[in-house]
Order: structure tokens, then sequence, then C-alpha cells
């Protein structure tokens, strides 16, 4: 009988708050050590959460669209990569965009490097999801990178595009799953909304071009090789495009018109992800056969899932709203509008140290959006603030797209935490500050 004591004890301190986060803790030491792919401990997350909670809250995460967008998102990626598109669009872009009397190892780095940044920043036009952008521009840059003898600058030219795509994307709508998914919440909440156009005007020429400007400038500074080192500017390969990289192209386009319409249809972007897929891989018309997704590997799915799971398990036993909560209540009512969306930026930021921070954006938000609403504050601005933050991260295990760049084992953790910190510390203090006064210069507070 002396042992009922002990169990009593120990189920009064092991709840399902502190249990679910221990899980996240350890979930999160596990991704940033890599002992075990990133998939598997997803996977440990989702069994783990089932067990301590409930499979609905363990298996929340398929059920949402922008998991099955990444899904449909990695075939997209299978088949730029089948039919050779992605390389032969990267040779095309080096060819003609790095200039032929370029001389210099340096000179000819940045040349390559802008080029480079300048097609992961027009991606963020085309593409609605920056993990098919990452998948599409992989191959392009590291065919690009080789064109380097330094070792330093293949890595520049290597990550300097895909940290440009990511952090970029806020400056476009529809080029980011926080972005559509903070507007989607707003909308869902309140009567206010942004469109794309807006977001376009107010967005764009500092998180956009602005970011694309630091990373070019941060990566340079990084990894410019020494000046006695050797570079090539042009392949000798042909660059045209086959038959079936035109129709692929089509067929992306068919895609990017359905997003691009989204405001005149209301589909999700899933669905032209779907559209891709389906022309990409139909009987006759198609360019790869439909056993190619076979070859696809599906395991960054379980860490999206797991990333999921874990946001509602903490959202489902209080801890996420306990935490935001006593965060802002120590916030003075009378403080400037400027400070506080600094403020909720810093937070966004610091939860992201703990959970992905796209699931920052689904558990943070209703939260913002509930408290600027009370406050009588405008609340376009809390959300655009949350968009911006969900990019400003400082290591791969925070985002799905930088854990792919990762699982691409061509750069290692710490080389890519480094070039993260360096172009987030940058933009944060360059650009946020004047993003902030834009938006409260152009929308009502």
């Amino acid at each position: 009988m002396s042992g009922i004591p002990v169990l009593q004890s120990a189920s009064a301190v092991l709840t399902p708050q502190v249990l679910v986060v221990a899980i996240t803790v350890l979930c999160i030491a596990l991704w940033i050590r890599a002992p075990i792919p990133p998939g598997f401990t997803g996977i440990l997350a989702i069994a783990l959460i089932g067990v301590v909670l409930s499979p609905s809250v363990a298996l929340h995460g398929f059920e949402l669209p922008a998991t099955w967008l990444v899904v449909f998102g990695l075939i997209i990626g299978e088949t730029t990569r089948e039919t050779g598109l992605a390389t032969n669009l990267g040779r095309w872009l080096l060819h003609r965009g790095v200039p032929s009397s370029a001389t210099g190892a340096r000179r000819t780095y940045l040349y390559t490097l802008t080029v480079l940044c300048f097609a992961g920043l027009a991606l963020t036009l085309l593409v609605p999801s920056s993990l098919v952008r990452v998948l599409v521009l992989g191959p392009i840059v590291r065919e690009a990178a080789l064109t380097q003898e330094s070792d330093r600058a293949r890595i520049g030219l290597y990550l300097a595009p895909l940290i440009t795509t990511y952090q970029s994307s806020v400056g476009i709508l529809t080029a980011g799953l926080q972005n559509i998914a903070v507007v989607g919440m707003l909308e869902s909440m309140t009567d206010a909304t942004v469109t794309w156009s807006e977001w376009f005007a107010l967005m764009f020429p500092v998180m956009g071009v602005g970011r694309m400007v630091v990373v070019v400038a941060v990566m340079y500074v990084l990894f410019r090789p020494t000046p006695d080192a050797g570079a090539t500017v042009a392949f000798d390969a042909d660059d045209d495009l086959t038959a079936d990289q035109r129709r692929l192209l089509l067929f992306l386009g068919v895609g990017v018109l359905i997003w691009a319409t989204d405001f005149l249809h209301g589909l999700h972007p899933l669905f032209g992800a779907v559209a891709v897929v389906v022309l990409a891989m139909a009987p006759r018309i198609g360019v790869v056969p439909f056993e190619r997704v076979e070859d696809v590997d599906f395991t960054i799915v379980f860490f999206f899932g797991a990333v999921f799971a874990i946001a509602a398990g903490l959202s489902d036993v209080g801890f996420t709203k306990s935490v935001v909560d006593g965060a802002l209540t120590v916030l003075p009512s009378s403080l400037p509008y400027s400070v506080f969306l600094a403020c909720v930026l810093v937070l966004s930021m610091a939860l992201q140290l703990i959970i992905e921070a796209l699931a920052v954006v689904s558990v943070l938000t209703p939260i913002l959006v509930t408290y600027a609403q009370q406050a009588g504050l405008a609340v376009q601005p809390v959300v655009m603030t949350e968009a911006i933050a969900s990019v400003s991260i400082f290591f791969p295990y925070q985002s799905a797209v930088l854990i792919a760049i990762l699982g691409q084992d061509v750069v290692d953790f710490r080389t890519i935490a480094k070039s993260l910190v360096a172009c987030t510390l940058v933009g944060t203090v360059v650009l946020v500050p004047i993003q902030i006064a834009l938006m409260l210069f152009v929308l009502p507070t």
C-alpha cells in the first residue's frame, strides 16, 4: 500500500501540461543535435502526444491543407528534378545573368550571388510554398556553386538564394504559408482583411527586395573567396529546354494562375499544387509517370505533422495561452503602438525558439488579434508583424523549410545557423524599424 501515495504524487507532478512540455523539449533537443532523422523525431512526437493526450490532437497536422500542400509540393519538386527543368533553368540563368566580362574570383562571386538571390526573390512571385521553391532551387544553386574554386564561395552560393527565397517570402502574401495563415485567421475572427495588392505595396519593397539585398551583403562578407581563387562564369552545356521541360513550365504556369487568382475563386493554394501534379503525371500529356511518386522522400511530412501536433498539444493543455497571456499582461495600456508591435515581434521570435515558426503563427495569432481588438488597436499591422517574425529565425529546426535544406546534406547545421543568425540580425535591426514605420504611416492604428 505504501506505493499508492508515491503513484498519486507522481500523477500530481506529471500532469498533461508537464508531459507535453517535456515532449516538446525532447523533440527540440533531437532536432538541434540531429542524432536521428528529423522525420523519425516527428513520428516519436506524434506517438507520445497521442498517448499523453489523444490521437485526434496528435494527428491534427494531417487534417490541415498546409500539410498536404507540402506533400504535393514535394511531388512538384520531384517532377522538376526528373525532367531536368531546374538544372537547365539554372544554366540559362547563369549563362545570361553573369556577364562574360566578369573577372576575378570576388567579382564573379558577387555577380553570381546576386543573380541567384534575385532568382530566389522572383520565385516568391510565382510559387506559394517556400518548401517547393527550395526544392526547385536546390539543384540549380548546387550546380552554380561548382563554378567556384573556393569552398567558402560554394557555401555562400548554395545558401544565399535559399535563405533569400525563404526570408523574402514575407513580402508576397501568397509566397509563404505563414502569410496565408495569419490573413486567414484575421478574416475568420474580424471584419478586417489585407488584400494581395495591399500586402505587396506595404511589404514587398522592404521585406522582399530589402531582405534580398541584406542576404547578398551578409553572404558576400561571410563567404567571399580570396582574390586569387579560381572561378568560371558560364556553362558549356546546351541550355535549351526540351519538349517535356516546356510542357512542365506550362503546367507550373497553370498552378501560378490558380494561386494568383485566389481572390476570385477563394481556393486554398493546395489546389494549385494539385493541379500541377495532376497535369504533370496525367497519361499522354504528362511529363513523368505516376510511379515516380514512389521516389519522393515524404519523411519531412512527419516533421510537419509533429510541429502542428506539438502546437495543438501545448494549446490543449493551456501552456501557450498562459505564457502569452502572462507576457502581454505586463505591457502598460499606454504603450505606443510602434513599441507594442516591437513586443509582438520579440515575443513571436522568442516562442519560435521552442516551437516551429508556422506553429507559432497558428497558436499566437488568435490571442494577439483578440488582444488588439480589446485594446482598440488596428489588427492588420499585428498580423503583418507576426509574418515578419515567422521568417526571422536563427536555427534550422525552427522551420520545416530549413530542415529540408539541412536534409540535402550539402552544408552542416553550424554553417546554416551562422548564416541565419547574421541575416536575421541585420535584417531585423536595419529593415524592421523601416517596415513598422511604413505600416503605421499607411494603415490606421
